[in-house]
């Protein structure tokens, strides 16, 4: 069944093929077998347009089975609650949660309330919630916060395996990215069995600027919006991005933060501009069993070194594909400036236009 709303499509659809390797059958992250994805849209009168994306690396005990982690970021003007604790012993113990910059610290208390309340965590004393965010104040009344602890609750319970909804939805509802509605995007890849034969998810939470780029192919530039048009259109350039990228792979976290980091390949190939306002973050986390921590029977897998290339391709692709189905995905947003009451509006991008670019250049 399509998640897509009417009249919008995802980058294949547009024959846009990024990269060399194949998706998975969904081209999603949940093709990583066991993540699993939960949203909550908030639309509320003409000034509330926010929400909550949580991914769950497994629907197990999270906190007693713990998946190595890894974190980039290439500019950290953001707010991504438990980025130090990650760093330090590179594992996750709780589900990553997207949503809007002012929503940060009830996500956080809603993550410890689902951690502490699971059977069996009686006697737990420290939760480290990952919480991660962009600033949706250009179509959201980001002062009033919006997300509840309710919310953030029922997309951690409601989270599934199968397709996973995009574009302007969950912690996407009110994000913009390169001009236009930007939103949550996902794709996947699946390396041959030469290579691994390991599956590797991206998930995004698209909310930056730059000159667009869709598979190589200048779309900004020929659609008139851009960073830097006539050397003073900054607006499109400041903003954030969350990127969670799930793999099988048999990673230790040293590896899943150099995983992490290639993820910025894929935010630059559609044009990012990474300025001094973005937050560009990645946390790329593996699902194999043996190296949940603790490992099962003291086994520690340990993919090698010299064989990480290929999943180094795969998370740039993956991530590259996603922006841009965020973007293909989105719908055009309306509400109303808190302050002043005039209405504010962000166009989804024209999916004709790029139609017509792209058979422009053969």
């Amino acid at each position: 069944m399509s998640t897509l709303a009417a009249g919008r499509c995802r980058a294949r659809d547009l024959g846009l093929r990024p990269g060399q390797f194949a998706p998975g059958p969904l081209n999603a992250i949940t093709d990583v077998a066991g993540v699993l994805v939960g949203q909550v849209t908030r639309i509320e009168g003409d000034l509330i347009r926010t929400g909550v994306t949580a991914i769950r690396p497994h629907g197990g005990d999270l906190f007693r089975q713990r998946v190595p982690a890894g974190l980039a970021t290439i500019n950290g003007f953001g707010k991504l609650a438990g980025a130090t604790q990650l760093q330090e012993l590179g594992e996750l113990e709780t589900p990553i949660v997207l949503t809007n910059t002012l929503a940060v610290g009830r996500a956080v208390e809603a993550v410890v309330d689902w951690t502490l309340s699971r059977p069996g965590h009686e006697e737990i004393r420290s939760v480290n919630a990952v919480v991660g965010e962009t600033n949706d104040g250009r179509l959201n009344d980001i002062r009033t916060r919006g997300v509840t602890g309710e919310d953030v609750l029922r997309a951690l319970e409601t989270a599934s395996a199968g397709p996973v909804e995009e574009g302007s939805v969950g912690a996407g509802t009110g994000t913009v990215a390169f001009g236009w509605k930007g939103g949550i995007g996902t794709a996947s890849r699946r390396l041959p069995p030469a290579l691994g034969g390991f599956t590797l998810g991206a998930l995004v939470q698209s909310n930056y600027g730059g000159a667009l780029l869709m598979d190589g192919h200048p779309v900004g530039r020929a659609l008139g919006k851009f960073y830097l048009k006539e050397h003073a259109d900054k607006g499109d350039a400041d903003g954030s991005v969350m990127v969670v990228i799930a793999t099988d792979a048999p990673l230790s976290d040293r590896n899943l933060q150099r995983l992490a980091l290639r993820a910025m390949g894929g935010l630059a190939r559609t044009g990012a501009a990474f300025s001094d306002g973005s937050g560009d973050y990645a946390i790329a986390f593996s699902t194999h069993p043996e190296v949940r921590r603790p490992a099962p029977e003291g086994r520690v897998a340990d993919w090698p070194n010299d064989r990480m290339s290929p999943l180094f391709v795969a998370a740039i692709e993956a991530v590259e594909e996603a922006v841009l189905n965020s973007l293909l995905a989105a719908t055009t947003v309306e509400s109303r400036d808190p302050a002043t009451g005039r209405k504010r509006k962000v166009e989804a991008i024209d999916i004709a236009a790029v139609r017509a670019v792209l058979a422009g250049r053969g």
